[in-house]
């Protein structure tokens, strides 16, 4: 099924069909772990964003992206001023996949080129993952082409996906890495070796004992290890970091032992040298709460709440946007 699409849109534009070549060359950069900048381009913004102020400007910002309940990508931009602002609410991709066919999802990249932007991550669609990229152009929300690409199946049990990806200061020998968790408890790591040229090579490692997790999400990316924050039932939110080494041996300390089992979804973005600004979204009243946390030091962290954000959150599946040249989330 590698290379299977969906969505094709204004087929007969000879002008549009060497774009979605041009875009298919950015993905295929991406995929090698190629980190050489790319043109701006009005496209890396979508079309009804409205104009951020200077105080919006100035604070930091997430970007909580969802898969609606008709398929479409959807994106709120949230800023950490007092009070927590919105700063857009629009639709990235339309019509992206068919109504409610997505179980997960990886953080999205935005790849911004000259007149399109290509949006590339990880999804679970049923029983499989796939490598998802599509191109759409400057003034537009619905994708020029849908290009999924079958990696395996087997995901059936997984109740959880993440990412630690290459960012654009990284040497171009940078690997990707993918975690899922099992409905076993078992967390698994798959590290993505990307050669020019040829299909990504995953090498799997794994490690038992996580039947308590209920949420993660990526905090911390080096060259030496990832660092995932977790939730579990109980409330309590952990710290887990992963070194690179093999075996894969997961080192965890508490943060905090209670009052988080509240978020069915986290996400990151890094906020300053050290910190994150952390979302977490209760699905059972579709609110969001922001946190400005601290470098992460156990029992210690510094977590303040910003308060509850003014964005709404029913959509089935959440994910953060990120940006090809942003730099990696250094939380712990």
């Amino acid at each position: 099924m590698r290379g299977q699409s969906s969505g094709q849109y204004d087929a007969q534009s000879p002008a549009r069909h060497r774009a979605l070549t041009r875009a298919t060359a950015v993905a295929a950069l991406l995929l090698a772990g190629a980190t050489q900048a790319l043109p701006s381009s009005a496209g890396a913004r979508s079309s009804g964003a409205s104009e951020t102020t200077d105080a919006a400007a100035a604070a930091c910002q997430l970007d909580a992206g969802a898969v609606t309940a008709g398929g479409d990508h959807r994106s709120q931009l949230f800023a950490s001023t007092a009070p927590v602002r919105r700063v857009h609410d629009v639709i990235r991709g339309r019509g992206v996949f068919s109504p409610g066919h997505v179980r997960l999802s990886s953080e999205m990249l935005q790849l911004p080129a000259t007149g399109y932007t290509v949006m590339s991550g990880y999804v679970v669609l049923g029983s499989a993952l796939y490598q998802l990229n599509y191109p759409v152009f400057a003034g537009d929300d619905r994708p020029y082409e849908v290009m999924l690409d079958r990696i395996g199946g087997g995901w059936d049990p997984f109740v959880a996906l993440t990412n630690s990806r290459p960012v654009a200061s990284e040497g171009t020998s940078a690997t990707e890495r993918l975690y899922g968790l099992r409905n076993d408890g078992t967390l698994y790591r798959w590290t993505i070796v990307h050669r020019i040229g040829q299909r990504p090579v995953y090498r799997a490692a794994s490690y038992p004992g996580f039947q308590a997790v209920k949420v993660m999400t990526l905090l911390s990316r080096t060259s030496t290890y990832d660092t995932l924050l977790v939730t579990t039932r109980g409330g309590a939110l952990y710290t887990v970091r992963i070194p690179l080494t093999s075996p894969m041996r997961p080192v965890v300390k508490v943060i905090r032992s209670s009052t988080w089992q509240g978020f069915e979804a986290l996400m990151g973005s890094r906020c300053g040298q050290y910190g994150t600004l952390l979302l977490g979204i209760d699905k059972n009243t579709g609110s969001g709460y922001l946190y400005a946390v601290g470098h992460a030091n156990g029992t210690a962290t510094v977590i303040r709440g910003l308060g509850k954000v003014p964005g709404t959150f029913g959509d089935p599946v959440d994910f953060r946007w990120a940006h090809y040249n942003e730099r990696p989330l250094y939380g712990e």
